[in-house]
């Protein structure tokens, strides 16, 4: 019988606050004990089972993965409330506790990586690649799956990660002609390795809760084994 996961809900403090303020999140260890270090993002629908459940298979990677709450609690699977939520989120406040779950995982005593990469989903796809620009140095590989939302950036100067996307072919929230912009605007911009994979599906493709009804467990699975390979080769 394989090992399961350990796995446990924490606390991590947020940066720029006068008073002392922390984040929360589920963090998932390897079998092993320790492993380099992944922030997990969510969709819109807040840090739901299914973002707990990439978690643990990033864990029995090798990883050690965090996924923050960045609703605070609040999850849903209806589409209006999702939406709903997801505005209520300033990038500002997303990015302040992403920050925190970074300085957090570097300096876990669990962590052996001198970087983190990072992996999200629609609007956690958008925050990946605020991280990356945002936190310079301190990430290595970002992972955008068919990112959306307010936090997507407009500038990409400040990312040094290699990234690597994964978007839809029939995406009605972020089509492809805008995905290929973004592409070439993130490797003019920040001069780092940048490559995304396009797939004949819709958006939310990976996940298999279906919300959506867009899953496809084929593309889903030639997305994930790309994303694991790459975050083992670029976090160190």
């Amino acid at each position: 019988m394989a090992e399961k996961t350990p796995h446990q809900n924490i606390t991590f403090p947020l940066p720029n606050s006068d008073v002392t303020e922390t984040g929360h999140g589920y963090l998932a260890l390897p079998a092993s004990g320790s492993g380099p270090g992944v922030i997990v993002i969510q969709e819109w629908w807040g840090l739901t089972d299914h973002i707990k459940d990439v978690a643990d298979r990033l864990a029995d990677q090798g990883f050690v993965a965090l996924a923050p709450d960045l609703y605070g609690g609040w999850i849903t699977h209806d589409g209006d409330e999702a939406g709903e939520m997801m505005s209520k989120l300033p990038a500002e406040e997303g990015a302040r506790q992403l920050a925190g779950a970074t300085d957090f995982l570097l300096e876990h005593e669990k962590v052996t990586s001198s970087t983190v990469g990072a992996i999200g989903f629609c609007m956690g796809g958008g925050f990946v690649l605020a991280l990356a620009a945002q936190q310079g140095e301190k990430v290595s590989a970002a992972v955008p799956f068919y990112g959306v939302g307010q936090a997507v950036p407009e500038v990409y100067t400040g990312v040094q990660a290699a990234v690597q996307g994964h978007y839809a072919n029939q995406d009605q929230m972020y089509p492809p002609e805008k995905a290929h912009q973004q592409e070439q605007q993130i490797r003019e911009e920040s001069g780092a390795q940048v490559e995304f994979f396009y797939y004949d599906a819709g958006h939310a493709f990976h996940n298999d809760e279906n919300l959506m009804g867009t899953y496809d467990s084929e593309r889903a699975e030639l997305a994930w084994n790309r994303a694991v390979t790459f975050l083992k080769e670029k976090v160190a």
